[in-house]
Protein backbone atom coordinates (compact mmCIF):
# COMPACT_ATOMS: atom_id res chain seq x y z
CA UNK A 1 0.00 0.00 0.00
CA UNK A 2 1.15 3.62 -0.75
CA UNK A 3 2.46 5.83 2.16
CA UNK A 4 -0.69 7.74 4.11
CA UNK A 5 -0.50 11.32 2.39
CA UNK A 6 -1.76 14.52 3.48
CA UNK A 7 -5.18 16.18 1.73
CA UNK A 8 -4.78 19.42 0.47
CA UNK A 9 -7.64 21.42 1.42
CA UNK A 10 -9.71 22.76 -1.35
CA UNK A 11 -10.89 20.06 -3.99
CA UNK A 12 -13.16 19.30 -6.85
CA UNK A 13 -16.83 18.79 -5.11
CA UNK A 14 -18.77 16.12 -5.35
CA UNK A 15 -22.49 15.39 -6.04
CA UNK A 16 -24.00 13.89 -3.05
CA UNK A 17 -27.52 12.05 -3.29
CA UNK A 18 -29.66 12.62 0.10
CA UNK A 19 -29.89 10.91 3.04
CA UNK A 20 -32.87 10.08 4.73
CA UNK A 21 -33.38 9.17 8.38
CA UNK A 22 -36.36 6.58 8.78
CA UNK A 23 -40.14 7.82 9.85
CA UNK A 24 -40.15 6.66 13.79
CA UNK A 25 -43.00 4.56 14.71
CA UNK A 26 -46.06 6.27 16.16
CA UNK A 27 -46.56 6.11 20.21
CA UNK A 28 -48.61 3.56 21.25
CA UNK A 29 -51.98 4.60 22.33
CA UNK A 30 -54.00 2.78 25.26
CA UNK A 31 -57.53 1.23 23.94
CA UNK A 32 -60.78 1.17 25.83
CA UNK A 33 -62.10 -2.56 26.78
CA UNK A 34 -62.33 -4.73 29.32
CA UNK A 35 -58.93 -6.80 29.68
CA UNK A 36 -58.16 -9.91 32.14
CA UNK A 37 -54.41 -10.75 32.96
CA UNK A 38 -52.70 -11.72 35.84
CA UNK A 39 -49.69 -10.22 37.87
CA UNK A 40 -47.01 -12.48 38.62
CA UNK A 41 -45.58 -12.12 41.94
CA UNK A 42 -43.22 -9.26 41.28
CA UNK A 43 -39.67 -10.10 42.36
CA UNK A 44 -36.35 -8.63 41.20
CA UNK A 45 -34.17 -10.33 38.45
CA UNK A 46 -35.07 -13.06 35.80
CA UNK A 47 -36.03 -11.94 32.48
CA UNK A 48 -39.78 -11.17 33.51
CA UNK A 49 -40.80 -14.07 31.24
CA UNK A 50 -42.06 -16.00 34.62
CA UNK A 51 -45.78 -14.59 34.87
CA UNK A 52 -48.58 -16.14 33.63
CA UNK A 53 -51.36 -13.47 31.29
CA UNK A 54 -54.98 -14.13 29.76
CA UNK A 55 -56.14 -11.15 27.27
CA UNK A 56 -59.33 -11.39 26.06
CA UNK A 57 -58.58 -8.63 23.36
CA UNK A 58 -55.35 -7.40 21.84
CA UNK A 59 -55.78 -4.09 22.03
CA UNK A 60 -53.23 -2.05 22.98
CA UNK A 61 -53.01 -0.58 26.80
CA UNK A 62 -50.79 1.56 29.74
CA UNK A 63 -49.35 -0.36 32.09
CA UNK A 64 -47.88 1.56 35.57
CA UNK A 65 -44.33 0.78 37.22
CA UNK A 66 -43.26 2.22 40.22
CA UNK A 67 -43.60 1.88 44.55
CA UNK A 68 -47.03 1.91 45.07
CA UNK A 69 -47.96 0.73 41.46
CA UNK A 70 -49.70 -2.26 40.73
CA UNK A 71 -46.76 -3.55 39.22
CA UNK A 72 -43.80 -2.70 41.18
CA UNK A 73 -40.73 -3.30 38.76
CA UNK A 74 -40.09 -3.50 34.97
CA UNK A 75 -39.77 -6.77 35.23
CA UNK A 76 -43.43 -7.66 36.38
CA UNK A 77 -44.57 -5.13 33.22
CA UNK A 78 -42.41 -7.16 30.74
CA UNK A 79 -44.40 -10.53 32.00
CA UNK A 80 -48.02 -9.24 31.31
CA UNK A 81 -47.45 -6.35 28.64
CA UNK A 82 -48.42 -7.25 24.80
CA UNK A 83 -48.19 -5.98 21.75
CA UNK A 84 -49.12 -2.39 21.07
CA UNK A 85 -48.57 -1.56 24.78
CA UNK A 86 -47.12 1.28 26.79
CA UNK A 87 -45.38 1.05 30.01
CA UNK A 88 -44.76 4.18 32.06
CA UNK A 89 -41.68 3.33 34.47
CA UNK A 90 -41.52 6.17 37.35
CA UNK A 91 -38.78 7.64 38.03
CA UNK A 92 -36.43 6.18 40.64
CA UNK A 93 -33.86 3.20 40.71
CA UNK A 94 -34.95 -0.50 39.98
CA UNK A 95 -31.69 -1.86 41.09
CA UNK A 96 -31.02 -6.22 40.33
CA UNK A 97 -34.12 -5.91 38.19
CA UNK A 98 -33.67 -7.00 34.64
CA UNK A 99 -35.72 -7.98 31.89
CA UNK A 100 -36.39 -9.40 28.72
CA UNK A 101 -39.02 -7.77 26.12
CA UNK A 102 -40.53 -9.49 23.83
CA UNK A 103 -43.49 -7.77 22.66
CA UNK A 104 -43.67 -5.90 19.30
CA UNK A 105 -44.45 -2.42 19.24
CA UNK A 106 -43.84 -1.73 22.82
CA UNK A 107 -42.97 1.92 24.02
CA UNK A 108 -41.09 2.20 27.44
CA UNK A 109 -40.60 5.47 29.09
CA UNK A 110 -39.47 6.63 32.41
CA UNK A 111 -42.41 9.58 33.89
CA UNK A 112 -41.22 12.02 36.26
CA UNK A 113 -37.94 11.64 35.30
CA UNK A 114 -35.47 9.10 34.24
CA UNK A 115 -36.25 5.07 35.23
CA UNK A 116 -32.50 4.04 36.80
CA UNK A 117 -31.97 0.14 36.53
CA UNK A 118 -29.07 -0.89 37.69
CA UNK A 119 -27.73 -4.24 37.26
CA UNK A 120 -26.31 -4.96 40.58
CA UNK A 121 -24.28 -7.97 38.88
CA UNK A 122 -28.02 -9.38 37.35
CA UNK A 123 -28.73 -9.78 33.48
CA UNK A 124 -31.14 -10.80 31.03
CA UNK A 125 -30.33 -13.89 29.32
CA UNK A 126 -26.43 -13.45 30.50
CA UNK A 127 -26.53 -10.53 28.17
CA UNK A 128 -28.24 -6.78 29.40
CA UNK A 129 -29.65 -5.42 31.74
CA UNK A 130 -32.90 -5.26 29.30
CA UNK A 131 -32.71 -7.69 26.16
CA UNK A 132 -35.07 -5.72 23.32
CA UNK A 133 -36.42 -8.95 21.45
CA UNK A 134 -39.63 -7.61 19.97
CA UNK A 135 -39.95 -5.69 16.81
CA UNK A 136 -40.52 -1.59 16.50
CA UNK A 137 -39.17 -0.87 20.32
CA UNK A 138 -39.31 2.46 21.77
CA UNK A 139 -37.73 3.63 24.70
CA UNK A 140 -37.85 6.80 26.35
CA UNK A 141 -36.52 8.82 29.49
CA UNK A 142 -34.28 5.66 30.85
CA UNK A 143 -30.60 5.25 32.34
CA UNK A 144 -29.41 1.90 32.59
CA UNK A 145 -25.73 1.26 34.34
CA UNK A 146 -23.57 -1.36 35.56
CA UNK A 147 -24.26 -3.99 32.84
CA UNK A 148 -21.26 -6.94 33.38
CA UNK A 149 -21.26 -10.58 31.80
CA UNK A 150 -18.61 -13.15 31.57
CA UNK A 151 -18.34 -12.87 27.56
CA UNK A 152 -17.93 -8.59 28.22
CA UNK A 153 -20.56 -7.96 26.45
CA UNK A 154 -22.67 -6.77 28.95
CA UNK A 155 -25.12 -3.97 27.74
CA UNK A 156 -27.64 -1.69 29.25
CA UNK A 157 -29.79 -2.45 25.71
CA UNK A 158 -29.14 -5.36 23.97
CA UNK A 159 -31.18 -5.47 20.66
CA UNK A 160 -32.03 -8.44 18.71
CA UNK A 161 -35.43 -7.12 17.20
CA UNK A 162 -36.23 -5.31 14.31
CA UNK A 163 -36.10 -1.22 14.41
CA UNK A 164 -35.40 0.44 17.84
CA UNK A 165 -35.67 4.16 19.02
CA UNK A 166 -34.13 5.49 21.94
CA UNK A 167 -34.75 9.28 23.27
CA UNK A 168 -33.78 11.27 26.29
CA UNK A 169 -31.73 7.92 27.71
CA UNK A 170 -28.40 7.32 29.48
CA UNK A 171 -26.11 4.68 29.18
CA UNK A 172 -23.56 4.82 31.63
CA UNK A 173 -20.76 2.52 33.31
CA UNK A 174 -21.67 -0.99 31.11
CA UNK A 175 -19.16 -2.92 29.70
CA UNK A 176 -21.59 -1.83 26.34
CA UNK A 177 -23.88 0.94 25.84
CA UNK A 178 -26.11 -0.33 23.48
CA UNK A 179 -25.17 -3.51 21.39
CA UNK A 180 -27.19 -4.52 18.25
CA UNK A 181 -27.18 -7.76 16.27
CA UNK A 182 -27.35 -7.95 12.43
CA UNK A 183 -30.43 -7.26 10.39
CA UNK A 184 -30.68 -5.20 7.12
CA UNK A 185 -34.11 -4.71 7.73
CA UNK A 186 -33.92 -2.94 11.00
CA UNK A 187 -33.77 1.00 11.63
CA UNK A 188 -32.25 2.27 14.82
CA UNK A 189 -32.53 5.55 15.59
CA UNK A 190 -30.63 7.71 18.57
CA UNK A 191 -32.05 10.69 19.87
CA UNK A 192 -30.80 13.13 23.00
CA UNK A 193 -29.30 10.42 24.71
CA UNK A 194 -25.69 9.94 26.74
CA UNK A 195 -23.64 7.77 27.16
CA UNK A 196 -20.38 7.78 28.78
CA UNK A 197 -17.48 5.57 30.72
CA UNK A 198 -18.73 1.99 28.60
CA UNK A 199 -16.28 -0.57 27.84
CA UNK A 200 -14.71 -3.52 29.06
CA UNK A 201 -11.01 -2.21 28.57
CA UNK A 202 -11.23 -4.75 25.71
CA UNK A 203 -11.19 -2.89 22.68
CA UNK A 204 -13.98 -4.77 21.41
CA UNK A 205 -16.68 -3.39 23.58
CA UNK A 206 -17.88 0.40 22.98
CA UNK A 207 -20.38 2.98 23.82
CA UNK A 208 -22.68 2.71 21.02
CA UNK A 209 -22.23 -0.69 19.00
CA UNK A 210 -24.54 -1.11 15.85
CA UNK A 211 -24.14 -4.28 13.87
CA UNK A 212 -25.09 -4.47 10.00
CA UNK A 213 -28.55 -2.71 9.87
CA UNK A 214 -30.36 -0.79 7.36
CA UNK A 215 -29.70 2.59 8.84
CA UNK A 216 -28.37 4.08 12.08
CA UNK A 217 -29.30 7.85 13.03
CA UNK A 218 -27.89 9.69 15.88
CA UNK A 219 -28.48 13.14 16.48
CA UNK A 220 -28.40 15.46 19.47
CA UNK A 221 -26.29 13.12 21.71
CA UNK A 222 -23.37 13.01 23.93
CA UNK A 223 -20.98 10.11 23.58
CA UNK A 224 -18.09 10.33 26.01
CA UNK A 225 -15.42 8.41 27.95
CA UNK A 226 -15.26 5.08 26.46
CA UNK A 227 -12.68 2.51 28.32
CA UNK A 228 -10.01 1.77 25.35
CA UNK A 229 -13.38 1.04 22.73
CA UNK A 230 -14.63 3.54 20.41
CA UNK A 231 -17.07 6.26 21.29
CA UNK A 232 -19.27 5.05 18.50
CA UNK A 233 -18.90 2.06 16.06
CA UNK A 234 -21.68 0.99 13.13
CA UNK A 235 -21.61 -1.50 10.70
CA UNK A 236 -24.96 0.08 9.34
CA UNK A 237 -25.24 0.31 5.58
CA UNK A 238 -26.60 3.76 6.21
CA UNK A 239 -25.37 6.37 9.21
CA UNK A 240 -26.42 9.70 9.65
CA UNK A 241 -24.60 11.72 12.28
CA UNK A 242 -26.23 14.96 12.61
CA UNK A 243 -25.59 17.42 15.46
CA UNK A 244 -23.80 15.18 18.38
CA UNK A 245 -20.81 16.26 20.81
CA UNK A 246 -18.19 13.00 20.88
CA UNK A 247 -15.57 13.47 22.80
CA UNK A 248 -12.78 10.87 24.88
CA UNK A 249 -12.27 13.78 27.77
CA UNK A 250 -9.65 11.70 29.71
CA UNK A 251 -10.41 8.30 28.63
CA UNK A 252 -8.12 5.95 27.05
CA UNK A 253 -10.95 5.80 24.06
CA UNK A 254 -9.71 4.47 20.61
CA UNK A 255 -12.03 5.93 17.40
CA UNK A 256 -14.13 8.55 17.88
CA UNK A 257 -16.36 7.15 15.18
CA UNK A 258 -15.61 3.75 13.65
CA UNK A 259 -17.54 3.00 10.54
CA UNK A 260 -15.61 -0.09 10.08
CA UNK A 261 -17.42 -1.47 6.91
CA UNK A 262 -18.22 1.78 5.02
CA UNK A 263 -21.43 2.34 3.99
CA UNK A 264 -23.54 5.58 2.84
CA UNK A 265 -22.69 7.93 5.35
CA UNK A 266 -23.30 11.44 6.36
CA UNK A 267 -21.44 12.60 8.98
CA UNK A 268 -22.20 16.85 9.83
CA UNK A 269 -22.73 19.40 12.39
CA UNK A 270 -20.84 17.26 14.83
CA UNK A 271 -17.85 18.68 17.42
CA UNK A 272 -15.28 15.51 17.57
CA UNK A 273 -12.92 15.67 20.42
CA UNK A 274 -9.81 12.86 20.63
CA UNK A 275 -8.21 13.58 23.98
CA UNK A 276 -4.73 13.11 24.55
CA UNK A 277 -4.89 9.65 26.67
CA UNK A 278 -6.28 8.37 23.01
CA UNK A 279 -4.96 4.77 22.13
CA UNK A 280 -5.90 5.18 18.53
CA UNK A 281 -4.76 8.37 16.74
CA UNK A 282 -7.78 8.73 14.66
CA UNK A 283 -10.66 10.43 14.98
CA UNK A 284 -12.80 9.20 12.24
CA UNK A 285 -12.06 5.73 11.05
CA UNK A 286 -14.14 4.45 7.33
CA UNK A 287 -13.87 0.75 5.96
CA UNK A 288 -11.17 -0.24 8.43
CA UNK A 289 -12.37 -3.70 8.27
CA UNK A 290 -13.19 -4.04 4.46
CA UNK A 291 -16.28 -2.16 2.71
CA UNK A 292 -19.06 -3.82 2.11
CA UNK A 293 -22.36 -3.65 0.23
CA UNK A 294 -22.71 -1.05 -2.74
CA UNK A 295 -21.90 2.25 -1.18
CA UNK A 296 -18.37 3.63 -0.42
CA UNK A 297 -19.27 7.07 0.09
CA UNK A 298 -19.11 9.36 2.86
CA UNK A 299 -19.83 13.04 3.13
CA UNK A 300 -18.21 15.30 6.30
CA UNK A 301 -20.27 18.48 6.32
CA UNK A 302 -19.39 21.65 9.36
CA UNK A 303 -17.93 19.31 11.00
CA UNK A 304 -15.85 20.61 14.60
CA UNK A 305 -12.62 18.24 14.58
CA UNK A 306 -10.68 18.74 17.62
CA UNK A 307 -7.01 16.71 18.16
CA UNK A 308 -5.26 16.84 21.75
CA UNK A 309 -2.77 14.46 20.93
CA UNK A 310 0.72 15.62 19.82
CA UNK A 311 -0.38 13.97 16.28
CA UNK A 312 -2.44 12.07 14.61
CA UNK A 313 -5.43 12.02 11.62
CA UNK A 314 -8.90 13.72 11.47
CA UNK A 315 -9.94 11.11 8.67
CA UNK A 316 -8.94 7.87 7.53
CA UNK A 317 -10.29 5.92 4.53
CA UNK A 318 -9.95 2.61 2.97
CA UNK A 319 -8.60 2.48 -0.42
CA UNK A 320 -11.28 2.11 -3.05
CA UNK A 321 -13.96 4.56 -1.08
CA UNK A 322 -14.96 8.42 -1.70
CA UNK A 323 -15.15 11.32 0.81
CA UNK A 324 -16.26 14.71 0.69
CA UNK A 325 -15.39 17.10 2.83
CA UNK A 326 -17.27 20.94 3.29
CA UNK A 327 -16.83 23.77 6.17
CA UNK A 328 -15.32 21.97 8.40
CA UNK A 329 -12.89 22.89 11.09
CA UNK A 330 -9.58 21.15 12.50
CA UNK A 331 -7.92 22.23 15.40
CA UNK A 332 -4.41 20.77 16.62
CA UNK A 333 -2.49 18.90 14.73
CA UNK A 334 -2.51 16.18 12.29
CA UNK A 335 -2.96 15.31 8.76
CA UNK A 336 -6.48 15.97 7.25
CA UNK A 337 -7.21 12.98 5.78
CA UNK A 338 -5.39 9.59 4.78
CA UNK A 339 -6.32 6.75 1.97
CA UNK A 340 -9.41 6.95 -0.20
CA UNK A 341 -10.20 9.75 -2.31
CA UNK A 342 -11.01 12.88 -1.26
CA UNK A 343 -12.46 16.30 -2.55
CA UNK A 344 -11.82 18.80 0.67
CA UNK A 345 -12.93 22.60 0.13
CA UNK A 346 -14.14 24.93 2.26
CA UNK A 347 -12.27 23.82 5.49
CA UNK A 348 -9.61 25.59 8.10
CA UNK A 349 -8.02 24.76 10.44
CA UNK A 350 -8.02 27.24 13.77
CA UNK A 351 -7.28 27.75 17.04
CA UNK A 352 -8.53 27.43 20.30
CA UNK A 353 -9.26 31.18 20.42
CA UNK A 354 -11.73 30.57 17.53
CA UNK A 355 -14.30 29.46 20.01
CA UNK A 356 -16.40 30.65 23.27
CA UNK A 357 -14.34 28.35 25.94
CA UNK A 358 -12.40 25.21 24.20
CA UNK A 359 -10.58 24.35 27.69
CA UNK A 360 -14.70 23.52 28.54
CA UNK A 361 -15.60 21.92 25.23
CA UNK A 362 -17.93 25.11 24.41
CA UNK A 363 -16.77 25.16 20.86
CA UNK A 364 -19.53 27.77 19.63
CA UNK A 365 -17.61 30.44 17.78
CA UNK A 366 -16.58 33.27 19.47
CA UNK A 367 -17.35 36.87 17.75
CA UNK A 368 -14.87 38.11 15.18
CA UNK A 369 -13.66 34.38 14.80
CA UNK A 370 -12.06 33.65 11.78
CA UNK A 371 -14.79 30.95 10.72
CA UNK A 372 -17.25 33.13 10.25
CA UNK A 373 -18.93 33.94 6.92
CA UNK A 374 -15.95 31.86 5.22
CA UNK A 375 -18.75 28.32 4.22
CA UNK A 376 -19.03 27.39 0.73
CA UNK A 377 -22.23 26.28 -0.39
CA UNK A 378 -23.63 23.09 0.75
CA UNK A 379 -26.65 21.11 -0.99
CA UNK A 380 -29.55 21.78 0.97
CA UNK A 381 -30.26 17.50 1.04
CA UNK A 382 -27.33 17.21 2.83
CA UNK A 383 -26.60 20.31 5.09
CA UNK A 384 -26.93 19.78 8.74
CA UNK A 385 -30.11 21.06 10.25
CA UNK A 386 -29.47 20.81 13.97
CA UNK A 387 -26.42 21.81 16.33
CA UNK A 388 -25.39 19.62 19.90
CA UNK A 389 -26.90 21.78 23.03
CA UNK A 390 -25.49 20.48 26.12
CA UNK A 391 -26.44 18.12 28.05
CA UNK A 392 -28.22 16.40 25.35
CA UNK A 393 -30.37 18.25 22.99
CA UNK A 394 -29.84 19.42 19.50
CA UNK A 395 -31.30 22.92 18.43
CA UNK A 396 -32.02 24.08 14.86
CA UNK A 397 -29.00 25.66 13.27
CA UNK A 398 -30.01 29.37 11.75
CA UNK A 399 -29.40 30.37 8.55
CA UNK A 400 -27.76 33.97 8.86
CA UNK A 401 -26.02 35.30 5.62
CA UNK A 402 -23.06 32.96 4.85
CA UNK A 403 -22.69 30.00 6.51
CA UNK A 404 -20.17 29.99 9.31
CA UNK A 405 -17.41 27.04 9.49
CA UNK A 406 -18.04 24.55 11.57
CA UNK A 407 -20.91 22.63 13.88
CA UNK A 408 -22.20 26.05 15.08
CA UNK A 409 -23.79 29.18 13.67
CA UNK A 410 -22.82 32.56 15.43
CA UNK A 411 -25.95 34.07 16.52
Amino acid sequence: MPAPRAVPLLLASLLVCPLVSPPSPPLAVAAAGPTSYAVPNGGHGGDGRDGAVTRKDRGPRTWRVGPGQELAVPSAAAAVAGDGDTVLIDAGTYAGDVATWTQDDLTLRGVGGRAHLRADGRSAQGKAIWVVAGDRTRVDRVELSGARVPDRNGAGIRAEGTDLTVTRSWFHDNQTGILTGADPASDVVVRRSRFSRNGAGDGLSHNLYVGAVRSLTVTGSHLWGTDVGHQLKSRAARNTLVGNLVSDATSTGSYSIDLPNGGRSLVAGNVVVQGPRSENATLVSYGAEGLVGPSRRLWVVHNTFVNQRGSGTFLALAEGSRATLRNNLFVGPGELAVGGRVAARGNRRVGPGAFVDAGGEDYRLAAGSPAVDRGVGVPRRWRPRWEFAPPARQVRRPTVGRPDLGAFELR
